[in-house]
């Protein structure tokens, strides 16, 4: 194969001098340049993310693993030779530059999290300074402070104690409650290693365990995998009462179900999260309801009177979807029950006619009422509160209102 071997070989030279001036040179000059001059071109290269060394092998039998790994330390940069930028939140995230030294103020990113018969493995890389076994370190995203209990250097699944760790090195901390990406100092310097902003999800998926007796497991899982990926986000509607897992797309949800199975044997049933549909009025409607209840002893009664009518497009462009206005005049409804009335009209419009879904873009007028000395009281105004505006609701053209989504469409010119 040595025909092919010398091909190939002129293949990378000429790769290489097109990106590297000294290869140029030795190239015009039809010089052959020595191994060496090759490794450290490539290098250079390489630090610059100009050239990208490929190399075949496979992990059976070992093939090719020794040469992968001499080229790690032929071609890869030592965390001294690499830029790191850290953003410092005193100054509005304004950047500054890392240094590698360990007598600098403490500088770390949490970027692993690993479930372990001793509790959470957190990997953390030191960028700056010097993390020792037993010191405090400050969490900048919390603002808590931790104490770190145990250093250990990892070698694959085995774990060496060690006391302290300096700066460019990876190490591996027990008891230390973190999530993914989060940084630690020593407290000197309030910096991040990542911004704190986190992009919306873009896709959800209504998620519960198959069977009651996983649900353990399944929040375990949870709160595990919502630590180690703040893009994913789990949150339970409160009006349909489901659990909805939201994330980055299709795929990203996917691992996650599949590892809630392969790691916490949680078979999950999915769905598309229920619409959360909702009623409104189309027209203005009176209602006059006398709410009368008598059980031998102190009873119940309370009349209104008012209407409902929808809510005008300015008033809905501010957010507001309900509105409550007391047009009483005189005392024919106490001051006292005027809150009472409101609550009611609340209760009223958390339910729909139709389908009992929450009404909104109503806006509900009292205008009259009637009162008994010694009946009247808090619920019987809210009583007839909810019976009358159901009654006004009825008149007023009810109609369901569906979710609008704008959609947008890119397609080759």
């Amino acid at each position: 194969m040595k025909k092919l071997c010398d091909e190939k070989r002129k293949e990378l030279i000429e790769r290489l001098a097109e990106v590297d001036d000294e290869i140029t040179d030795l190239y015009i000059s039809e010089i052959e340049p020595t191994a060496d001059q090759l490794i450290q071109a490539i290098r250079r290269q390489t630090i610059l993310r100009k050239f990208v060394p490929v190399f075949m092998g496979s992990a059976y039998k070992n093939k090719g693993v020794q040469i992968l790994l001499d080229g790690v330390n032929h071609y890869l940069p030592s965390p001294k030779e690499v830029e790191n930028i850290g953003l410092d939140l005193d100054k509005n995230e304004a950047e500054v530059k890392l240094s590698c030294d360990p007598n600098a103020p403490l500088v770390a990113l949490a970027f692993k999290l690993e479930e372990s018969r001793y509790g959470q493995l957190t990997y953390i890389r030191i960028y700056q300074g010097t993390l020792k076994k037993g010191s405090n370190v400050l969490n900048t995203k919390t603002g808590k402070k931790i104490k770190v209990p145990r250093l250990v250097r990892m070698h694959s699944n085995e774990m060496v104690d060690i006391d302290s760790v300096g700066a460019g090195d990876v190490i591996a901390v027990f008891g230390v409650e973190c999530s993914s990406m989060d940084t630690f100092t020593d407290g000197q310097v309030n910096y991040a290693l990542n911004s704190m902003f986190v992009p919306n999800p873009v896709m959800s998926l209504a998620v519960k365990p198959k069977e009651t007796s996983m649900t353990n497991n399944f929040s375990k899982a949870i709160g595990k995998f919502t630590r180690e990926d703040p893009t994913l986000r789990v949150s339970v509607d409160e009006k349909t009462k489901q659990t909805i897992m939201s994330g980055m797309g299709e795929l990203h949800l996917d691992i996650y179900i599949e590892r809630m199975k392969r790691e916490y044997n949680v078979e999950c049933i999915t769905g598309n999260p229920s619409v959360n549909y909702k009623e409104t009025i189309g027209m203005k409607a009176n209602f006059s309801y006398l709410h009368k209840k008598q059980s031998g002893g102190a009873g119940q009664y309370a009349r209104v009177i008012g209407y409902v009518e929808p809510l005008d497009d300015e008033t809905m462009k501010k957010g507001i979807e309900f509105e409550f206005e007391n047009r009483v005049i005189g005392t024919n409804i106490p001051p006292e029950f005027i809150p009472s009335c409101e609550k009611g009209a609340k209760a009223a419009c958390s339910k729909g006619v139709l389908a009992g879904y929450p009404l909104s873009g109503v806006k509900v007028v009292i205008t009259d009422g009637q009162a008994h000395a010694v009946d009247s009281n808090d619920i019987s105004f809210q009583l007839a509160m909810q019976y009358g505006i159901k009654q006004g609701v009825k008149a007023a053209k009810p109609q369901i209102l569906e979710p609008i989504m704008s959609l947008e469409v890119a397609s080759p010119g």
